[in-house]
C-alpha cells in the first residue's frame, strides 16, 4: 500500500516564508532600554509590570481585527495604516472600559504569506 504523505509545504504552508515574515517584524518590534535589547518575539505569552502607583489594579484585555478594512486595503492595494487600525481599535475597547492601555498583545492571521505586503 502506498502511502500519501501529507505536508506543509503540499498544503501550501510555507515555512521559510514565516520564518522571514518573523525575523522582519522582529527588528521592527523589538525594544532597545540602555544597554540591554528586549526581543518580544518568539514566545507565546507577553510579560509586562503593572505600574506600582495603581491602587487595586485590574486587568482589562481584549483583542480586535481590522475586518474589512483588510478588503479594502487589498482593493487599493495600500497595506501601511491597516496596523495603525489595529491598535486603535484595542485601544478604544479599552478605554470605553475606563481602562488606560499598558501594553498591546495581538496577533497576525493570514491564509498566505506575501512578504511584499
Amino acid at each position: 500500500m502506498k502511502k500519501n504523505l501529507f505536508t506543509y509545504k503540499k498544503s501550501g504552508v510555507n515555512i521559510d516564508a514565516a520564518d522571514k515574515f518573523v525575523n522582519f517584524i522582529a527588528n521592527i518590534s523589538s525594544k532597545k532600554r540602555g544597554n540591554k535589547k528586549f526581543n518580544n518575539i518568539g514566545g507565546f505569552g507577553s510579560v509586562s509590570n503593572l505600574p506600582k502607583n495603581i491602587k487595586n489594579p485590574k486587568i482589562v484585555a481584549c483583542t480586535d481585527g481590522v475586518g474589512t478594512k483588510i478588503e479594502i486595503a487589498n482593493t487599493l492595494n495600500k497595506y501601511d495604516t491597516i496596523g495603525i487600525d489595529l491598535v486603535a481599535m484595542s485601544v478604544n475597547d479599552l478605554i470605553v472600559q475606563g481602562a488606560k492601555p499598558l501594553f498591546f498583545l495581538d496577533y497576525i492571521s493570514t491564509n498566505k504569506i506575501d512578504l511584499k505586503k
